[in-house]
């Protein structure tokens, strides 16, 4: 005999972490009410927090405040709230009365999985269904899984589900798991399973989950969210979940209602927020690392792939599944901080500089718009001439400065001949010990912090031409972001350090740095713009 399927569509819970739970009324009333329609058995309308309802959130204080957003709820569709273990007093919770939510799930943390379950007889008592989620189940040890297995028994919920917090599975340590549950779960209790597409497995994850407890008799509950909207990486989408149901198990899903939804409700969401796999998500899944690790070091420090596991790399295991911040950004700065002596390597620079003026290239689009005035203003000024994380055959340099090594590693693969041509000037975040003509200076030396994008290269080597105390400075290629990426650099096939799409947030910024920059130095350095800049203000 095999075991039932039922879908749980969580795109108004999980996806309020890309949207802080705002997606406005009509989102909210419209998602729930074609996965209704659609026929899917559950759907996750939010969370219950404490604090008051804000209208047209997924964030409700009581069952009541969800009402609003119920269109012709229907005996076939149970209607699910989650809340986290200690962050919901379930006093103000009361009695049920069928106008909203049928059940809520409880997640919890592998350490506090009985505090969790525990739960579970107070929100019985008030007549909920329960749904329990076991936060990173990878983590349980085989003896925790059975213990786990033997507390909820003791608690019966409708349902326990396996949840792949950080992304890290595979199908083997999945089907682990699962066929230890199904040993020690009462068989009437539901195995659920909530996936992280972190290693582009969520999907595939999903379908060895159901094929594996079906054939075993267990019934299931499989999570997913349309187009996969969730926190990170996203979750299995609820649109491929459904159509593998209806062809493989009988489904009766309406996918024309479930593409209605999309089109209708999920444009602006995917025109205007993040989420899925990527490549600093996919590191996330490597080290089992919480995601708020990879954002915060997305947001803070435009911190590269490479460095950035590097940073998660030299965390803990334990220190990987939290997200203590003061703890990440030590890690962040010792990583940054490679100390080097430096003081040869500026007093060299001094001296073959002298008293010229320094013309920096920065790789804007006006760098080869602008070539003839570029190249008239090096006629007339004989600048010494400094090319900026990028290199140009147009251009003769005296000297490249590099602060970032994704760009220095494009600059030497694809323009060799120019990268070993002239001398570097390299940050020491890059490296501590130069090769053959590179001089190294300190990254410390570089920067002042308080700005999210403290490291803008432009502004770094400002800095370095302040302590040499140079006096005239010229500048080219200091555009400015615009929408598009080709509108932005001469080079379209630059590799991409801006994270995002806050340009405007980004100029404003680099703007502020740059005007607290000059009036520094307003004494003693001049600053000309040989090509517009939205910096020139």
């Amino acid at each position: 005999m095999s075991g039932k399927v039922q879908l749980l569509d969580c795109t108004l819970r999980d996806g309020a972490y890309i949207v802080d739970g705002e997606f406005g009324t009509p989102a909210i009333r419209g998602i729930i009410k074609r996965m209704q329609d659609a026929n899917i058995e559950l759907v996750e309308c939010g969370w219950l927090k404490d604090g008051p309802h804000k209208e047209g959130t997924t964030f409700y204080h009581i069952p009541a405040d969800l009402e609003p957003y119920l269109l012709g709820k229907n005996s076939h569709t149970t209607y699910v709230a989650m809340i986290d273990w200690n962050r919901y007093n379930l006093e103000q919770l009361p009695v049920y009365d069928g106008k909203s939510i049928d059940a809520i799930r409880v997640v919890f943390p592998q350490d506090h999985f009985r505090e969790g379950i525990g739960l579970a007889g107070q929100i019985q008592e008030k007549g909920y269904q329960v749904y329990l989620q076991a936060a990173n189940t990878l983590g349980y040890r085989d003896a925790e899984l059975i213990t786990l297995a033997q507390e909820v028994n003791a608690a019966h919920p409708v349902a326990l589900s396996v949840v792949d917090t950080f992304g890290a599975m595979y199908g083997d340590d999945l089907e682990h798991i699962i066929l230890i549950l199904d040993q020690y779960l009462d068989s009437d209790i539901k195995l659920g399973f909530h996936s992280h597409n972190n290693q582009q497995l969520s999907f595939a994850l999903t379908m060895q989950f159901i094929e594996t407890l079906t054939k075993r008799g267990r019934s299931v509950i499989a999570d997913s969210s349309l187009c996969g909207m969730g926190r990170g990486a996203g979750n299995a989408t609820t649109e491929l979940t459904a159509n593998f149901l209806n062809r493989r198990y009988n489904g009766n899903y309406d996918m024309n209602v479930i593409m209605d939804a999309i089109d209708m409700y999920m444009g602006y969401f995917t025109e205007h927020f993040t989420w899925g796999y990527s490549i600093p998500y996919f590191i996330s899944g490597m080290y089992c690392a919480h995601v708020n690790n990879i954002a915060y070091l997305q947001k803070n420090h435009r911190t590269n792939t490479l460095a950035m596991r590097n940073i998660i790399e030299s965390l803990s295991e334990e220190d990987r599944k939290k997200y203590d911040y003061d703890l990440l950004e030590q890690k962040y700065l010792e990583y940054q901080n490679k100390t080097v002596d430096d003081e040869r390597v500026l007093k060299g620079l001094k001296e073959e500089i002298g008293d010229r003026e320094v013309l920096l290239l920065l790789p804007g689009k006006s760098l080869t718009e602008q070539e003839t005035v570029i190249k008239q203003h090096i006629a007339e000024c004989k600048p010494y001439i400094i090319g900026i994380n990028a290199v140009f055959a147009q251009y003769t340099y005296d000297a490249l400065f590099f602060s970032n090594s994704v760009r220095y590693e494009y600059a030497r693969e694809i323009y060799p001949e120019l990268f070993y041509k002239n001398q570097r000037i390299i940050a020491s975040n890059i490296k501590t010990e130069g090769e053959a003509e590179e001089r190294v200076v300190n990254f410390n030396h570089l920067v002042k912090r308080g700005w999210e994008h403290f490291d803008n290269s432009g502004m770094m080597c400002l800095r370095l031409l302040n302590k040499l105390h140079i006096c005239r400075v010229a500048l080219a290629g200091f555009d400015g972001f615009e929408d598009a990426w080709s509108e932005s650099y001469a080079d379209i096939s630059l590799p991409h350090i801006n994270p995002g799409k806050r340009w405007d947030e980004l100029n404003e910024e680099i703007c502020d740095m740059f005007q607290d920059f000059k009036k520094i130095t307003a004494n003693y350095m001049t600053i000309q713009f040989v090509t517009e800049s939205k910096y020139d203000v």
